[in-house]
């Protein structure tokens, strides 16, 4: 089966990597990894503007959706320009206060992540996960243990990261939100929305590598010839294109299970995790290994795309967890 977007969602895809080139990623990332949270925050506002974050939230708290589809679209062009901040877990939170069933409290932050005015973390510690991403950056950081969700009043240190624009702390304290099976719920709801945006995100990092890559290639002579004539590297691309052209149509499909409450969602999303992240990253080693190794060296912009390739392949699921729950 083909999924191919309408016009409407091409011209939105577009218009948001127009915005996002002009806004100078790379300078934006490494402010972000620094501390510096000024141009993050005011290419989050542009963002929003555009209607990113609105795609995740209800209509009736001021949002447009929710649209996993759309969502898609947009995450495979915050990925493209390697996008830094909780973007993923403030759909994702979210997800989570949509589905609760507590209408203060989504009344109380979701119009505001809508309007790009609430930065938002998320922290699922029965994911095995203890660590919320960009505490510091975020207006409100929600930690869900077992039953139960918090708002976070506490943000340890600063833990080290593959990816030195995903800052990582350890959220302690905190007001109980929501108590009880619909948590648990919920809280299985937003890690899948997590893990699809996720794995949007990476299919666009990906193709970013992909497309560098081979521009490198064609620029980069060796005996007298551009090495992209060479027919192992171009085996390499070749590789790298197709598991991405292979994952793409995984991840349309796991949006439109989700937008369709299909109880094999889950599945789906599990499996468009797992082949967009193996073929991000695969574009990533091939991309490192085509350049001559530029992972030792900063200063070069596409090192900040592989850096976060690695990150994204255990964010929200690791492959061996996708693969299990493909299986199940």
């Amino acid at each position: 089966m083909m999924f191919l977007l309408d016009d409407q969602q091409r011209e939105f895809a577009r218009s948001l990597s127009s915005l996002l080139a002009a806004s100078g990623p790379p300078g934006v990332i490494r402010a972000w990894a620094s501390g510096d949270h000024t141009p993050g925050r005011t290419l989050w506002a542009r963002l929003a503007d555009a209607g990113v974050f609105a795609l995740a939230v209800p209509r009736e708290h001021g949002g447009l959706g929710p649209l996993p589809v759309e969502l898609t679209v947009a995450f495979t062009e915050l990925g493209r320009h390697a996008v830094p901040g909780p973007v993923v877990e403030t759909v994702a939170a979210a997800a989570l206060l949509d589905r609760l069933g507590d209408g203060a409290a989504a009344a109380a932050w979701l119009p505001g992540v809508a309007k790009g005015k609430t930065i938002a973390s998320l922290c699922l510690l029965s994911a095995d996960s203890p660590y919320a991403l960009d505490a510091d950056a975020a207006d409100a950081v929600l930690v869900v243990d077992g039953d139960t969700v918090r708002l976070a009043e506490r943000a340890g240190p600063v833990q080290r990261s593959m990816d030195p624009a995903r800052r990582l702390f350890r959220p302690s304290g905190g007001q109980v939100l929501a108590r009880g099976p619909a948590v648990t719920t919920a809280a299985a709801h937003a890690a899948d929305v997590a893990a699809l945006v996720t794995a949007a995100q990476s299919l666009g990092l990906g193709r970013t590598l992909v497309a560098h890559t081979v521009a490198h290639a064609k620029q980069r002579s060796q005996f007298g010839v551009a090495v992209g004539s060479f027919q192992a590297l171009k085996h390499r691309l070749a590789d790298a294109l197709i598991g991405l052209e292979f994952a793409e149509p995984l991840v349309h499909a796991a949006a439109l299970a989700l937008a369709q409450d299909d109880p094999a969602s889950g599945r789906e999303i599990a499996a468009a995790k797992v082949a967009a992240c193996e073929a991000a990253w695969n574009a990533a080693r091939t991309g490192l290994q085509i350049h001559g190794a530029l992972g030792y060296t900063e200063e070069l912009d596409l090192s900040l795309w592989i850096r976060k390739a690695r990150a994204l392949r255990s964010a929200w699921g690791t492959p061996a967890t996708c693969r299990a729950r493909v299986l199940t």
